[in-house]
């Protein structure tokens, strides 16, 4: 046909390129097998670690318990004052009551080892909250000794020679016998979250040092929080860019970085050497936290307010608002998810911080909550730290069971922070 061009045919990919395009893909599926395997490393290591927890910390959330008739005889408790009556020898009639062929004072030693050693007090303070017991019988539930406790648990194994064991065949014979009349229970140990430190693990509870870390995030939010907003809106709505605002900037990121064994060590020149303030007390932990978690709430309120795109403040001040309205009305509420994200997560990372509160004494032995911010106390993980140190079997249990209390925490503080940032999150 008359003016029709004949057309070669156009090969748009060549072997070289078909071979370079099979060496991308296969790239891209090596970088995505590298990050699934990763990914799948780290929860690996995750469920080691959570159910290494969980297997050796369960059993601290089962207490044993014995429940006795305690006779509250008046020849050993007078009602004219319950509070200082011989409760030895009540706790010595309850089990005799129970095994009246113990008659030797040695047998009797032995045999009251079973319960705890604090048994006599819990009988002591219900009985001077109910001075009607006095001259009858008082049936109550106690805690068992931590060997006893073991041994209900499984952890003592009762056909090992007796040599190799911490409670001997008769005392075994005894607790089988408490069991087989229905006398041992193993309820849920609300005691770990409702008692304070104690020397016995039966009786060792957490609700110390809970107090005490709550007083000492309440000091480290009050402090940290305003001030660390405040110095990130004048650093990057009103400092002028210069030197001094880079070497201030660098050294903030620094501080962000130094270990918090260093704030701990600051802590103690100044808050206990220099001003005076009490040792183990929660105000001076929240200081050093404060210190500790400053640098991150500055830094991530810089990067929230940064995020707040330029025509917001062009439109507030286009409008006639002044640069503080415009601040304040307009950027840190578009702002306000990013920053309460921030200072949440910095105070999770402050709840686990250990070194600096050793520094300034908050492991001290506390056998009651803190009253106040200058009362002594301990915090979350130098509880863990003492329980972790002590030689009884029973504080291993509890070592693990701390920690998963802790965990507990945390996960609920990083809850909070992105409830916060869905509820507050604007878009434009």
């Amino acid at each position: 046909m008359a003016g029709t061009v004949a057309t070669t045919p156009i090969h748009w990919s060549t072997a070289a390129a078909e071979a370079r395009r099979r060496r991308r893909h296969a790239a891209d599926r090596r970088l995505q097998l590298y990050g699934l395997t990763a990914i799948s490393i780290a929860i690996g290591l995750l469920a080691i670690l959570v159910t290494s927890l969980v297997m050796t910390g369960h059993s601290a959330f089962i207490q044993t318990m014995v429940t006795l008739d305690f006779p509250v005889s008046t020849e050993h408790v007078s009602a004219d004052d319950p509070a200082e009556g011989n409760y030895r020898a009540v706790i010595a009639d309850a089990l005799r009551a129970q095994f009246p062929d113990v008659e030797s004072p040695r047998e009797a030693r032995q045999l009251s080892k079973i319960i705890t050693n604090n048994a006599q007090f819990m009988v002591r303070d219900v009985v001077v909250a109910d001075p009607e017991t006095i001259g009858g019988t008082l049936t109550l539930s106690v805690p068992v000794s931590d060997p006893f406790d073991q041994l209900n648990k499984g952890y003592i194994d009762p056909d090992l020679p007796e040599e190799q064991r911490r409670v001997s065949d008769q005392e075994v014979g005894w607790f089988n016998t408490l069991d087989r009349r229905g006398l041992i229970s193993a309820p849920l140990n609300w005691g770990l979250l409702f008692n304070a430190d104690s020397r016995f693990p039966e009786l060792a509870g957490l609700s110390g040092a809970i107090v005490g870390s709550f007083y000492s995030l309440l000091v480290c939010f009050l402090i940290s929080f305003p001030a660390g907003v405040a110095a990130a809106v004048y650093l990057e709505e009103f400092a002028p860019r210069g030197r001094a605002s880079d070497i201030l900037e660098v050294n903030i990121n620094n501080l962000a970085a130094v270990p918090s064994i260093v704030f701990g060590l600051l802590g103690l020149a100044v808050f206990l050497n220099f001003f005076g303030l009490p040792r183990s007390a929660p105000l001076v932990g929240g200081m050093v936290l404060s210190l500790m978690t400053l640098p991150t709430i500055i830094i991530v309120t810089r990067a929230a307010l940064k995020a707040v795109p330029p025509s917001i403040r062009e439109a507030a001040l286009g409008i006639g608002a002044s640069r503080q309205q415009m601040i304040v009305h307009h950027v840190l509420p578009l702002a306000v998810p990013g920053i309460l994200t921030g200072t949440i997560i910095g105070l999770a990372q402050a709840l686990g911080e250990t070194a600096p509160l050793l520094l300034i004494g908050m492991n001290a032995f506390v056998t009651s909550p803190p009253g106040g911010l200058l009362d002594a106390s301990t915090a979350l993980p130098t509880q863990i730290f003492m329980w972790a140190d002590s030689p009884e079997r029973g504080f291993v249990s509890r070592t693990s069971a701390g920690i998963l209390v802790l965990l507990a925490f945390l996960i609920l503080m990083n809850l909070v922070a992105i409830v916060l940032r869905r509820r507050f999150e604007r878009t434009w």
